[in-house]
């Protein structure tokens, strides 16, 4: 009886000891979850990141997902046996004391087959470089996570076909460009976790802004508040010790210059909503600011009973002419079922330089824009720092709510907010600011609520045929 008792005291001990190394299967449950962590994790995008301030819990989140998707056990998305992926860090140091670190936290010692190391001993890994962990995989192969680091050049990330690659903080941009074509045979995932140090780099532009519009990238910002096991206190000593650019990167994890921003009240998650019917007594006026070389920008402005404004279409587009510009906005306006006059004509808004004639034309933009059916109110204020105050006053969360949203079909006017800046000067930098220049347009015109307007059926198709026969 009492070998009967010892034996199953060792294999409870056995289980005990196995429960305090097996850290993945605590890994974001019980009263305190980080939800951006679970956001991460979820997203099915292929190219995700998280742009994260110092402590903030971001490479917890990479580490986890390289160690699901070698072992197949990732919960949110399909897995697949033998996988074979790269843990990518600035330099080797920063791989052991970082990267390397948070995977064999992560990685149960009864899931590792193998160890390759650069240096030390594969009996103590956390002391030594790793090169590749061999991981048992729960599909009966083995995976492997390989361990690279920028300094190894780019000669170092050619040749192999992968199933993800992690990038713990900015990778240059030729490391970055060639670890994609690693994924591309096997449709694989590129995920970073990084503290954007770096101010305006190739990441700002191909992931936070996005300007060609890949439909696979998704990121997130974490910032020390989003982390549940970070001291209040020890927050409050940090931000006293740093100025508002570092703690712009370092707390929220932001791409910043030292000039700043010019609305750093946007936050695409409160700001930008997706589309829903808009009530007919909403709609207000279109707003343009036309361009031929530039971007001509233009977009449809709403107002609720409450005051609040919403962009809920946009035409953007460089170098077409006033014919193509006018008919799309036509188009726009009737998938919309935008309001005419009596002569089926539009109302809009547009920059008063439109309203000048040329040694080269006859007739200005506003002539040949009223030609084309489109009435054209030259009147607007173009007071450039009284209309970034009025932006910035329905930004604000006012009682916890801004008053202006912007419909998620409109990716340019979003792109401008996240990449308006001040000059050295005290004016906004003058590039891709015609959408941020027809929203001061707009709201410089002190738009005013809807009001609840009962018409009848037969009115409705009374003025609908008046449009339509006026048209035509």
């Amino acid at each position: 009886m009492d070998e009967i008792i010892e034996k199953i005291r060792a294999i409870e001990a056995e289980q005990a000891r196995r429960q305090e190394q097996d850290h993945l299967a605590r890994y974001n449950i019980g009263d305190r979850v980080h939800e951006k962590q679970l956001a991460f994790h979820r997203c099915p995008k292929r190219n995700r990141w998280v742009f994260g301030g110092n402590r903030s819990g971001k490479t917890e989140c990479g580490a986890v997902e390289a160690v699901w998707l070698a072992t197949g056990t990732h919960p949110y998305k399909k897995n697949r046996p033998n996988v074979f992926g790269w843990v990518v860090s600035l330099s080797m140091q920063v791989q052991r004391d970082v990267a390397q670190k948070k995977v064999l936290h992560y990685l149960r010692p009864d899931r590792i087959a193998d160890i390759v190391m650069q240096s030390g001993r594969k009996d103590s890994p956390e002391f030594g470089i790793v090169d590749q962990i061999i991981v048992k995989n729960v599909f009966g192969g083995t995976s492997v996570i390989g361990f690279k680091s920028c300094d190894q050049g780019r000669e170092k990330f050619q040749g192999s076909s992968l199933d993800f690659v992690w990038f713990d903080e900015e990778p240059p941009r030729e490391i970055y460009e060639e670890c994609r074509m690693r994924l591309l045979d096997r449709e694989g995932d590129l995920f970073g976790t990084m503290t954007p140090l770096k101010g305006l780099t190739f990441l700002y532009e191909d992931i936070y802004l996005n300007r060609k519009n890949d439909p696979e990238v998704w990121y997130e910002f974490m910032e020390w508040g989003d982390n549940p096991f970070l001291s209040e206190k020890e927050i409050s000593h940090l931000e006293q010790t740093m100025d508002e650019t570092t703690l712009q990167a370092r707390k929220y994890g932001r791409f910043c210059t030292r000039e700043g921003l010019v609305y750093p009240e946007f936050e695409e998650s409160v700001h930008v909503v997706e589309p829903f019917p808009v009530p007919p007594s909403w709609q207000d006026t279109i707003c343009i600011d036309p361009g031929l070389k530039n971007p001509l920008s233009a977009h449809w402005y709403c107002v609720d009973f409450d005051g609040n404004v919403y962009v809920v279409a946009e035409h953007y587009l460089a170098g077409e002419g006033v014919d193509y510009h006018a008919e799309v906005i036509h188009a726009i306006s009737d998938r919309l079922g935008w309001k005419r006059d009596c002569k089926g004509r539009l109302s809009a808004l547009i920059d008063s330089a439109a309203g000048q004639r040329t040694l080269s034309s006859q007739r200005s933009v506003t002539e040949l824009f009223y030609e084309r059916g489109i009435l054209a109110n030259v009147n607007v204020n173009k007071d450039v720092f009284a209309g970034i105050a009025q932006v910035k006053s329905y930004l604000n969360l006012k009682n916890g709510l801004p008053n202006l949203y912007i419909f998620d079909c409109c990716p340019n006017m979003i792109r401008e907010f996240k990449g308006y800046f001040w000059g050295s000067g005290e004016s906004p930098v003058k590039r891709d600011d015609h959408a941020m220049d027809e929203l001061r347009y707009y709201l410089m015109s002190r738009p005013r609520p809807a009001k609840e307007r009962e018409t009848s059926a037969v009115r409705q198709d009374k003025e609908r045929r008046i449009r339509q026969k006026t048209r035509r």
